[in-house]
């Protein structure tokens, strides 16, 4: 059950942390039709957030090892 927990919080964090980085770095949403154009704004809270969860889980997952 311990090793089970343990590679599951280290996937779990290594998952969210890549999805993090990846919505960090992709472009935000643009629309071009003609002369119209709409680009959406946003804040990467979100992005940080996920990047924070993702490294609590890590180290996390890193801490069953030690005992």
């Amino acid at each position: 059950m311990n090793n089970t927990l343990k590679v599951v919080l280290l996937i779990l964090g290594l998952g969210l942390i890549g999805y993090g980085l990846y919505t960090l770095v992709t472009p935000e949403f643009a629309l071009d039709a003609g002369p119209l154009q709409i680009e959406a704004q946003g804040d990467n809270t979100q992005s940080y957030a996920m990047i924070a969860f993702g490294l609590l889980a890590l180290i996390g997952g890193l801490a069953f090892r030690k005992r």
